[in-house]
């Protein structure tokens, strides 16, 4: 009986009151709160309400005592199944870290004929081949993605521009593909190009090995070609031509792209959700300037606040939902992202603060 006795104590402690089981807290705003836990439930509460809960004094005919029960937020004297649910919840939120990672980009080269300010990485000129993976450490970095347990791999080309090593990608491609043929995983392949350089051998080559396309279109030409320069002036034209060309010879979905927020780009939201639709893709991912690379160096990241990015992005999202309610079908990736964890009601939350103050926001 002696292993038994700290469960005992720990209910009899229970009888007249709750426990507080782990948790999280953050201001949502002025006025609430959002909890989370580790088993990835959250509520949301009002100050005097979380006032009273971590003093003790929530009384237990509530609705909230009910909801803050069942989501393990608190435990109590009736509550003799909430310590075995759990784990059990924690460890399935977490079960998809056994499989490590299934998604291995492969940075080929850091070479790139455009000079954008806001790139992610600190890129090189195109004529300093030095600064290229070489075949041995792709087969260093093969060896890791294989040693990985998932069942499904996905492999992706960055760069700097990574066509400029288009040789090695044959190669890490070949090579993986061989490899696979002993594990029988599901192996994907994703080349994130500028689409300046791409050509009929390189378009063969990713027919052959069904391998994805991603582009960069940061909006219309004048916007697209002052954020993405290159010589001559024509990175907007060369990522449309490419854009057709991969989908004659790939296929309609086998190219996507991705746009970036500049300062240039604030107050033209609908001019670049228009090049989007123009150019035939049925969605946009509405995204900041990530803090790295040249984007550090220029500063470019620190060209607008937080309050201008709403804005900007809200702007987006409102016209595109006037796009939807008069019948043309197009999303807005992050928002879809986060509205598919469930359908709330009009101002009700999701999960997560990002996620709050955008539902309300709708």
């Amino acid at each position: 009986m002696s292993k038994f006795r700290p469960l005992l104590a720990y209910q009899q402690a229970l009888v007249d009151g709750y426990r507080l089981l782990p948790f999280r807290f953050t201001s949502l705003d002025d006025h609430e709160y959002v909890l989370t836990n580790q088993a990835g439930e959250f509520i949301v509460l009002d100050r005097p309400t979380l006032q009273a809960l971590v003093l003790h004094q929530l009384p237990a005919a509530s609705r909230v005592y009910d909801d803050l029960k069942s989501k393990h937020f608190i435990v109590d004297g009736d509550s003799s199944v909430a310590m075995q649910l759990l784990p059990l919840k924690v460890r399935t939120k977490l079960r998809r870290l056994a499989d490590f990672t299934g998604l291995h980009i492969f940075v080929v080269s850091l070479r790139c004929e455009h000079s954008c300010p806001y790139c992610q990485v600190s890129r090189k000129s195109n004529d300093k081949e030095t600064f290229d993976m070489s075949a041995e450490t792709a087969e260093k970095a093969l060896a890791l993605v294989f040693s990985s347990p998932s069942r499904g791999i996905k492999i992706e080309f960055q760069g700097g521009e990574p066509l400029l090593n288009f040789r090695l990608i044959r190669h890490i491609v070949e090579r993986a593909e061989t490899w696979n043929l002993g594990e029988g995983r599901n192996l994907q392949f994703v080349i994130a190009s500028n689409l300046a350089l791409i050509n009929e051998e390189i378009l063969e080559f990713c027919r052959d090995h069904d391998i994805l396309i991603s582009t960069s279109l940061d909006g219309p030409s004048d916007l697209h070609n002052a954020t993405r320069p290159r010589p001559g002036n024509d990175s907007y034209e060369r990522a449309i031509e490419g854009i057709s060309r991969v989908r004659n010879a790939l296929g309609r979905d086998r190219v996507s792209a991705l746009m970036t927020t500049t300062k240039l780009s604030l107050g033209r939201a609908r001019d670049i959700i228009d090049e989007y639709m123009a150019q035939g893709f049925r969605g946009i991912f509405l995204r900041p300037i990530s803090p790295y690379g040249f984007a550090v160096k220029t500063k470019w990241f620190k060209a607008y606040d937080v309050d201008e990015w709403l804005e900007f992005y809200f702007a987006g999202l409102d016209y595109i939902l006037s796009l939807n309610r008069s019948g043309f079908a197009f999303t807005e990736f992050y928002a879809a992202t986060i509205l598919a964890r469930g359908s709330p009601k009009r101002g009700k939350p999701v999960f997560g603060g990002d996620m709050l103050i955008l539902v309300r926001r709708l």
